[in-house]
């Protein structure tokens, strides 16, 4: 008796997940079931988790790099919170996109409202003040 052995019919038939299909690392699968998990809507299109996942991986590929940027200017190797406070504080998109968005341990962007700031005085003011001084002071006679 000859057994007979199951032969796949093309050799690199293999699973391959959403993710991969679609080119992304964020999972595509998982995202599909919080959506349908979140009860706002009744059906979900096939591409909307993989739509999703892609945007999700851009914004945090972005703000990783604005933080890494900051954890250099900071001559530091490792990225905390107060690096990622400080990316999406000082890029203009994502500053308007977490406006609401506390971020633990982050701290508050150093910010000091220019009408506090001393007055800076003109070279020629300076020139006039020392002309106007040396005017008001009585003049000694010895």
């Amino acid at each position: 008796m000859t057994e007979t052995i199951y032969k796949p019919s093309h050799p690199s038939s293999k699973r391959k997940s959403r993710s991969a299909k679609a080119g992304v690392q964020f999972p595509v699968g998982r995202i599909h079931r919080f959506l349908a998990q979140s009860q706002r809507a009744c059906r979900i299109g096939g591409y909307a988790p993989i739509y999703l996942a892609a945007v999700l991986e851009y914004l945090t590929a972005e703000i990783l790099e604005l933080a890494g940027n900051a954890a250099r200017d900071n001559k530091k190797t490792r990225i905390i919170p107060r690096h990622l406070k400080l990316a999406v504080g000082h890029d203009e998109e994502l500053s308007k996109i977490f406006n609401e968005v506390t971020i633990a341990q982050g701290g508050v962007l150093p910010n000091i409202n220019p009408n506090l700031l001393p007055m800076k005085k003109n070279k020629a003011d300076k020139d006039n003040n020392n002309n106007n001084n040396a005017n008001i002071l009585p003049s000694m006679e010895l």
